[in-house]
């Protein structure tokens, strides 16, 4: 499959042209772009001159904010080759404090070499983007990739060199906090918003003095803990390792990935920062990644934990040898290497090829040469005004319309509405998680854009303060608010701290009595519009009786509240899909599209057993049984792919240019996809294939490609997909990535349970 980066629509936005050129033009002039044969030659020149002790000291990433004094004493003498959280960011005493930081490691550690400043810059720096899942919602890795260079401009011009995102964690469970950093279920889409990112960060040029160094993380399979519980055991055969969790980092590395992040779990008994064959083997050199391997915060302390070392030596012995070149806060390399290297159980070579893997990146950004960055111009970086247009139209793409009975939405002919809900007007909540950097006061929320509207009065009441409030006091003069509007909206969600990193949940219901106020809105009859704001996929099939219409918003960012009052009154067309499964209760997870068959795969759900269904003292019996629950049925509440439109797209018959390929040959499929409504919209047309027999039991359905096409009202285009062998292929039993022959099967549609169908061959 040719990358889907050569699918996207071509035409750049103005302002992103201009500052693509603007970047380019300014990095050439500054510099050439050294060769790397230049860089390993400095390299290894550096590293002769160096002492143990300073080799020691590259490898270890200090944490500025909880360290300030250990930190300063580490940069002067050399024990300090990252700084981690230099606190914040953006800040004018802190602009000056990290180039006084860089100075004092040039002019005073022994061999004057620079430091780097690592950030969480996760979905935005000041200008706060859609989080992660809400940017793979959007299909539109154009759009990923303008974010991030914008994040990227922002945060160097802060000082910030290195980022630890994208997260590349395939994420099935929506228990999971950390799906909120994630994008999505499916490893397709997550390599391709994964391969936007990183470009964005990076660009072409890791030198440009406005390349943010890219971390691919959590590598590996972070995301499949159990029961959604962070932190915790993954149990990942070699064969879905290969051709679920791993494809997203191989794009990341063959995309230039200049740093891979190691996870806080362990695989079948051997944590990630441990694993040698994951890391040596896999990594590096099947892979052939040129950039370091940082750990996780203490994740090198907490091997004692996992009960995989004894102790703080042992973490670091296990460490380094497994391919962990920069370690995280615990500070186990420094006080162990020295004692281990004597004892032979860490060899020298280790030790400089870990700090030449530190030292080539350092090279490959320039800061051997612009070490420092303007303090007295950062500040017009941040919040451009293009900058925000392009988080609001990223916000737009990014909701997710699930409902729209009646055609409620758009609205129309109102003169008042009500805006009710405790996320109608939270910054703070409306940016989501992992935004350390971002600017409160410059968010605007539903309430505020809703206000901005001349014509139309608002009439605001929260009804409840916090998502978690379970006081029903405000619900009286809430009522009476919507009684007096012609229509009501409703924000309600989760705060943004109650996803990310350690906020896992058993229930996934809107929390407090968030579901009470909409049914008492619902009461007055009134026309009611849903937005849910979350960091997560929430089971929300008992409120959907209880609302008219239904936008998704995970949590949007700065932009959000106007692109989300656009698409409330037609200004904007939804065209988000979601990128991951709904399910109806919390007791369905893991629920996904891409599951494998099962020897008894369930019918149709008209067709299953309920619980209202099965007689009292029926006999129990295993003929004829499926798999599915009593209780929950066979479908989730929404699949992988799914979002509505204020337009409706109808599909032609699916045509291959030929019902069979050989190995070398490709593959065309086309349809005609068409707007059959009166209003513009853009459709996310997709493609899906099956391998229904192979020698390794293959996925019902997998995503190869997906295209945003806009339509005007009444427009017809033919959509065409090129297929190669390559795409039909999987890693086998004997790790082999191979295409079987055999017949597949080829859907084209607006989500992964819908579309027109077709067959072929592929022969040796």
């Amino acid at each position: 499959m040719r990358n889907i980066r050569h699918n996207r629509q071509r035409r750049l936005p103005h302002f992103l042209l201009s500052s693509l050129l603007c970047s380019i033009l300014c990095s050439l002039s500054a510099h050439a772009k050294p060769s790397d044969k230049v860089i390993e030659a400095k390299v290894n020149a550096l590293l002769n001159k160096m002492t143990l002790a300073e080799k020691i000291g590259q490898m270890n990433q200090v944490n500025y904010a909880l360290t300030e004094d250990q930190a300063l004493a580490a940069i002067k003498s050399g024990q300090a080759g990252a700084i981690l959280n230099p606190t914040g960011v953006g800040e004018d005493t802190d602009l000056k404090k990290i180039n006084a930081l860089q100075r004092l490691a040039l002019e005073h550690s022994p061999s004057k070499i620079p430091l780097l400043f690592a950030r969480d810059v996760i979905h935005g720096f000041k200008t706060i983007f859609p989080i992660p899942l809400g940017l793979a919602a959007t299909f539109n890795p154009l759009l990923v990739e303008q974010g991030a260079r914008i994040a990227a401009q922002e945060a160097r011009a802060a000082g910030v060199h290195i980022t630890f995102a994208p997260m590349l964690d395939i994420a099935r469970d929506a228990r999971w906090g950390r799906i909120a950093e994630s994008f999505g279920e499916d490893p397709y889409l997550v390599s391709q918003m994964g391969i936007a990112m990183i470009h964005g960060f990076q660009t072409n040029d890791l030198s440009a003095v406005d390349s943010l160094g890219a971390t691919a993380k959590h590598f590996f399979g972070y995301g499949a803990t159990e029961g959604g519980r962070d932190y915790n055991s993954t149990n990942i055969p070699p064969g879905q390792l290969r051709n679920v969790y791993l494809p997203p980092f191989k794009a990341a590395v063959e995309n230039g990935v200049v740093s891979v992040m190691t996870s806080f779990n362990e695989n079948d008994g051997i944590p990630a920062t441990a694993n040698r064959y994951a890391l040596q083997e896999i990594l590096r050199k099947q892979w052939g990644f040129r950039g370091f391997v940082v750990s996780d915060w203490n994740a090198t302390g907490e091997l004692i934990v996992h009960g995989y070392v004894q102790n703080r030596k042992q973490a670091a012995e296990r460490a380094i040898n497994a391919g962990i070149d920069m370690e995280m806060f615990t500070g186990s390399f420094l006080e162990n290497l020295p004692t281990l290297i004597s004892e032979g159980k860490v060899s020298l070579q280790t030790v400089n090829d870990r700090v030449r893997n530190i030292l080539r990146i350092k090279y490959k950004m320039g800061l051997f040469d612009h070490p420092f960055f303007d303090e007295q111009t950062a500040r017009e970086a941040f919040l451009k005004p293009d900058s925000l247009t392009s988080a609001r139209q990223t916000a737009e793409q990014s909701v997710v319309m699930l409902k729209n009975d009646r055609q409620t939405l758009p609205l129309k002919s109102i003169n008042t509405l009500a805006i009710i809900g405790p996320l109608a007007d939270k910054p703070h909540e409306q940016i989501g998680t992992w935004s350390w950097d971002g600017d409160e006061t410059a968010v605007i929320t539903p309430l505020a854009a809703f206000r901005q509207e001349k014509t139309l009065t608002v009439l605001y009441q929260p009804g409840l303060e916090y998502s978690r409030d379970k006081s029903t006091d405000a619900f009286a003069k809430t009522i009476e608010a919507v009684k007096q509007a012609d229509a009501a909206v409703v924000f309600l969600g989760e705060e943004a701290i109650l996803s990310g990193e350690a906020h896992s949940l058993a229930n996934l219901n809107l929390v407090g009595a968030q579901s009470e106020l909409l049914a008492a809105v619902k009461k007055t009859g009134k026309p009611v519009v849903l937005v849910v704001m979350a960091g997560r996929p929430l089971t929300i099939e008992r409120d959907l009786p209880n609302a008219d219409a239904v936008l998704y918003s995970f949590h949007p960012g700065t932009m959000g509240g106007p692109a989300l009052r656009d698409l409330i009154l037609g200004k904007a067309n939804p065209s988000g899909k979601l990128p991951v499964t709904f399910v109806r209760q919390v007791g369905q997870i893991p629920l996904y599209y891409n599951h494998n068959n099962t020897g008894r795969p369930a019918p149709a759900e008209e067709q299953l057993d309920t619980l209202d269904t099965i007689p009292v003292g029926a006999t129990q019996t295993s003929l004829g049984n499926t798999s599915y629950y009593l209780d929950a049925g066979r479908d989730p509440l929404f699949p992988f792919g799914y979002g509505l439109s204020y337009s409706n797209f109808a599909y032609g018959e699916l045509q291959l240019s030929s019902n069979q390929i050989h190995l070398q040959d490709t593959l065309t499929a086309k349809v005609k996809v068409t707007n059959s409504s009166n209003i513009d919209g853009t459709e996310v047309v997709q493609l899906y294939l099956r391998d229904p027999v192979s020698s390794r039991v293959r996925p019902v359905k997998e995503l190869k490609a997906f295209k945003r096409v806009p339509l005007k009202a009444g427009e017809t285009q033919t959509v065409s997909f090129t297929l190669t062998s390559k795409d039909l292929a999987f890693y086998n039993g004997d790790d082999h990535f191979t295409a079987e022959p055999g017949e597949f099967q080829i859907w084209v549609g607006g989500d992964s349970q819908h579309g027109p169908q077709a067959n072929f061959r592929l022969v040796p």
